[in-house]
C-alpha cells in the first residue's frame, strides 16, 4: 500500500524560517532509515505558499490565484510517499519522524488510490495507458 504522508505547515513554515542544522539532521538519519527499510519512494519540502499559486476550476473557466495562502494549518509543507504494508505500518514509521518543527505540528497520512481501486471504471484500455505512462516515468529517471 502506498501513503502520502504530508507534513502540514506552520507559522514558521509559512514564513520561510528553514530548519535549522539539528532538525536537518535527524531528518536526514530518518529518511535513511526509510531508504534503507524500502519504505521511501520519495519525498520533499516544499517552499512557502507565499511563492505558489492556485488554479481555481468553475466549469470550463480557470482563475489563477496567487500565494500566501489563509488557514496555515491547511497547507502542506512538505511529504513523503511510503510504502507499506498497512496504513498501521505507516503509522508506526510517522510516529518515529522527528518533530518537524520546533512548535506542534500535525502530519496527515493518506493512503493512494491504486489501480484496482478503481474496478471496472478504470478500463482494459486505460489501465495499460496507465502502465506505459508510469514505465515512461521509471524511465525518466528522476
Amino acid at each position: 500500500m502506498r501513503f502520502m504522508v504530508i507534513v502540514r505547515s506552520t507559522k514558521e513554515s509559512e514564513a520561510g524560517v528553514p530548519p535549522d542544522e539539528a532538525t536537518l539532521t535527524a531528518m536526514g538519519k530518518y529518511n535513511e532509515e526509510l531508504v534503507k527499510a524500502g519504505v521511501m519512494l520519495a519525498g520533499e519540502g516544499l517552499q512557502p505558499s507565499a511563492k505558489g499559486a492556485r488554479v481555481r476550476f468553475s466549469g470550463k473557466d480557470r482563475t489563477v490565484i496567487d500565494g500566501p495562502f489563509a488557514e496555515t494549518k491547511e497547507l502542506i509543507a512538505g511529504f513523503w510517499i511510503m510504502q507499506t504494508k498497512s496504513l498501521e505500518e505507516c503509522i508506526e514509521w510517522v510516529k518515529r519522524s522527528p518533530n518537524p518543527f520546533h512548535t506542534e505540528s500535525d502530519i496527515e497520512i493518506r493512503q493512494i488510490f491504486e489501480a484496482e481501486d478503481f474496478g471496472d471504471e478504470f478500463t482494459p484500455e486505460a489501465r495499460e495507458s496507465e502502465a506505459r505512462l508510469r514505465e515512461q516515468l521509471a524511465n525518466q529517471g528522476h
